[in-house]
């Protein structure tokens, strides 16, 4: 039998397949061993295809690019610790539900535990990480290969959106010759229809009718509720609306949640529960939890296990490290508030319960306001809120963990109109930039913004090598980890050494360096008006930590002097 290139019909079979199933985006860090699949993915003109020079950083891009699409996308490296270095991204993307197709080459059977060069052991690389792991073994021309080949790679994209949607492993040994041999390929062809191989519809987990009624009778049962949005509510702002309306209840909407709208919000929740005399009053009777908790610790604690709380998650993960929870319901967090809201029937126009919350919220947020608008050196929680309020409508605004989403949280305005991301499945600071890269290259057609700190960035200051994209990334430069400054290891005498970690270096003269236009801005006032571009720049904004501490606790003051209580 004349011999046919199955290395290359292998990988064409596989992209096909991906393509067919909706994937439109992959990532690749180049390499040798991964030849036939980067060459695969790279010739297939329903793809748009991403180089980036170092593995974790192309592991966040892709992540980056699925979490704003909501589509699977496949990010591929060669053999060896390269694959190692995608762990943090699939961490990440396993805790955050983003569907990622990690695709990782490696070497034959026989080559390992033998000594070869950049082999080690892949099998179950990623542990339980990942959704589902495939090792298909070295493609070989053999009757109907085609069948399984393609049948892998749809159920690679079924798995990886769930429920719950994450990333998964597939591990792929190839035998040299790498490059296509100019031989036929193997046949492997696709349905004629156009259709993938096989076509997988996602589960749904509507509500039934007993758990409309329960929850409707519990939320009429107690006039004192709050509904609360963390990450990864599910909720549209609509339904949120409607519950808030019908239930007469306050909404506790972290910025992340996609639920810190008008009218209904509530968005100083963290600088009111500081005030002892308004937190005790305000103790609701019953809360429904939408996503994972609210980043403030003070909101999480004051949440705690004597409150009787209901926790949605149609994934049914257990979302709940303050053991809280008193009912859990696994369905779709959006049906079940809408169903709620429409047993609930016409709302009382007045609630007094809520308007407590609103009134108090009018009077933190002008408190808020009064000091973040004080003339003076700049703070995180002023350039947070002034980028989020002045991003356009459609605009995607990316936040890091550690203080920028806790600044965020703290200082946010309720408004529609701007999607708000973050990184929080694990709340780690890696892979940022390319994060932002990804989702700012996830949709072109409107601007997209990160705002980090400082380590953060230089933590992915390789993801700016190559990258592009109509994304400005505002970095907040207080010369260390400024978050420790408000823990208890600020007291501590190692305290710069071990927590605060000095840097030390001009952050513009990093981005420049890394080939991106930057500038520094020490106006607060001015930042606003110089986030919109169409190439991917870095905002330097020097921040006093001590300083910033001192604004940030007048804030707390002011709030709780504004509603009559005390801290």
């Amino acid at each position: 039998m004349t011999a046919r290139d199955v290395n290359a019909a292998f990988a064409a079979a596989l992209v096909d397949e991906w393509a067919r199933s909706g994937v439109t985006d992959a990532v690749v860090a180049p390499g040798s061993r991964s030849t036939p699949l980067a060459l695969a993915l790279e010739r297939n003109e329903h793809l748009r295809v991403q180089v980036v020079l170092d593995e974790r950083s192309a592991a966040f891009r892709a992540l980056g690019l699925a979490l704003a699409s909501g589509r699977p996308v496949v990010v591929l490296c060669t053999s060896g610790t390269a694959a190692a270095n995608f762990h943090p991204a699939v961490i990440e993307a396993s805790y955050a539900r983003v569907p990622l197709i990690v695709c990782t080459a490696d070497r034959p059977p026989e080559l390992r535990d033998t000594g070869a060069g950049q082999t080690i052991d892949q099998t179950h690389l990623f542990g339980r990480a990942v959704r589902w792991f495939c090792d298909p073994g070295p493609p070989v021309d053999e009757l109907e290969a085609g069948v399984g080949w393609r049948s892998l790679a749809c159920r690679a994209v079924a798995e990886s959106l769930g429920p719950p949607s994450g990333p998964v492993h597939v591990n792929l040994p190839f035998r040299e010759p790498l490059v296509p041999t100019g031989a036929p390929f193997v046949d492997a062809p696709g349905r004629r229809d156009g259709r993938p191989w096989t076509l997988s519809t996602r589960a749904t987990r509507a509500p039934a009718p007993a758990d409309l009624a329960r929850v409707t009778d519990l939320v009429r049962a107690h006039p004192r509720g709050l509904l609360v949005a963390g990450w990864g509510a599910g909720v549209s702002p609509i339904t949120a609306a409607r519950f808030a309306a019908g239930s007469g209840w306050p909404v506790l909407a972290d910025p992340i949640s996609q639920l810190r709208v008008p009218p209904f919000a509530i968005s100083t929740y963290e600088a009111l529960l500081r005030a002892p005399g308004f937190a005790a009053a305000h103790r609701p009777d019953l809360v429904v939890r939408v996503g994972a908790p609210l980043t403030s610790k003070i909101a999480t604690a004051w949440l705690g296990p004597a409150i009787a709380q209901i926790l949605v998650d149609a994934d049914g993960a257990w979302l709940d490290p303050a053991r809280a929870a008193s009912e859990r319901f696994a369905v779709d967090a959006d049906a079940l508030l809408s169903g709620v809201a429409d047993l609930l029937g016409t709302p009382d126009p007045v609630s007094t319960w809520r308007s407590e919350w609103r009134d108090a919220e009018s009077r933190a947020r002008a408190a808020i306001d009064a000091v973040l608008d004080t003339p003076g050196d700049a703070m995180e929680a002023r350039v947070a809120r002034d980028v989020a309020a002045a991003l356009p409508n459609g605009a995607t605004l990316v936040v890091a963990s550690s203080l920028p989403v806790r600044a965020l949280e703290w200082s946010m305005a309720p408004r529609a109109g701007v999607r708000v991301l973050a990184n929080r499945g694990a709340n780690g600071i890696d892979g940022f930039v390319s994060t932002v890269v990804g989702v700012a290259e996830a949709d072109r057609s409107a601007p997209t913004v990160g705002l980090c700190g400082d380590l953060c960035f230089l933590h992915d200051a390789n993801g700016l090598l190559g990258a592009r994209g109509p994304a400005t990334i505002v970095v907040l430069d207080n010369d260390g980890g400024g978050i420790f400054s408000y823990l208890p290891p600020a007291d501590l005498p190692e305290f710069e050494q071990l927590f605060g970690t000095p840097h030390g270096l001009d952050l513009v003269d990093v981005a420049r360096a890394h080939g991106v236009a930057a500038e520094r801005i020490d106006d607060a006032g001015k930042i606003a008006a110089a986030i919109a571009g169409d190439d991917l720049r870095v905002i330097v904004v020097p921040i006093e930590r001590a300083k910033s501490v001192e604004r940030h606790r007048a804030v707390w003051n002011a709030v709780a002097h504004a509603i009559g209580s005390t801290t």
